[in-house]
C-alpha cells in the first residue's frame, strides 16, 4: 500500500491551519466511500464560524481517517464551529456504524498494511516484535497542517508513544 499522502493536502492552506484527525474503527467499504465523499465535500463547503465561511478541507485518507482542516487566516474557528464539526463526525458514526472517537485504538503500518492495535495490547506487541521503534505509527495528535505533513505518519520510536513505552527507543537502537 502506498502511504504517501502529502499530495492530498491542499497547498493553498497556511502551514498553521488547524487539523482534526478522526480514525475510524474499521476501513470504509467502497460503497461507503462513495456515500461519504459527498458528505465531506458538503461539510467543508458549508462550514461556518459566526456566520463567516471557514476555508475548510475535509477528506478521507487511507480509507480510515477523516481529516478536517481549517485555514484560520481566513476566518477563525470558534467553539460553535468546532462543535458543528464534532456533530458532523457523530453523523458519520451513526450513518456508517463506526467509532470515530476511540483514542485507545492505535494505527500502525505492519507488513505494508494499516493495522489497528488497542493501546492495552501495545506492550505485548512490543515484547513479541510485532511493533518496533521503526514501525510507522499514525500520530493522530497532529494539530496543524505542518504537523500533519511532518509528524502524522512517523516511526513509533519518534512519537509520543516512546515517552510512555521506553521499549520503543530500545528496540529502535538495536
Amino acid at each position: 500500500m502506498n502511504f504517501e499522502y502529502s499530495h492530498h493536502i491542499p497547498t493553498d492552506f497556511d502551514h498553521s491551519s488547524r487539523v482534526w484527525i478522526y480514525q475510524s474503527s474499521r476501513l470504509f467499504t467502497f460503497q461507503e466511500v462513495l456515500q461519504l465523499e459527498p458528505m465531506l465535500e458538503a461539510f467543508a463547503a458549508q462550514w461556518k464560524s459566526h456566520g463567516a465561511q471557514v476555508k475548510a478541507y475535509a477528506n478521507l485518507l487511507f480509507g480510515q481517517f477523516i481529516v478536517l482542516m481549517a485555514d484560520e487566516t481566513q476566518a477563525g474557528v470558534s467553539g460553535c464551529s468546532t462543535d458543528s464539526s464534532v456533530r458532523f463526525i457523530k453523523q458519520v458514526e451513526d450513518t456508517f456504524k463506526v467509532d470515530m472517537f476511540n483514542r485507545q485504538m492505535l494505527a500502525f503500518v505492519v507488513k505494508d498494511k494499516l493495522q489497528l492495535l488497542p493501546l492495552s495490547q501495545l506492550e505485548y506487541a512490543l515484547q513479541n516484535g510485532f511493533v518496533t521503534g521503526e514501525t510507522l505509527y499514525f500520530n493522530n495528535l497532529a494539530a496543524t497542517k505542518e504537523e500533519l505533513l511532518n509528524n502524522w505518519l512517523v516511526p513509533a520510536g519518534k512519537s509520543w508513544l516512546a515517552t510512555r513505552y521506553p521499549a520503543l527507543k530500545q528496540v529502535e537502537s538495536r
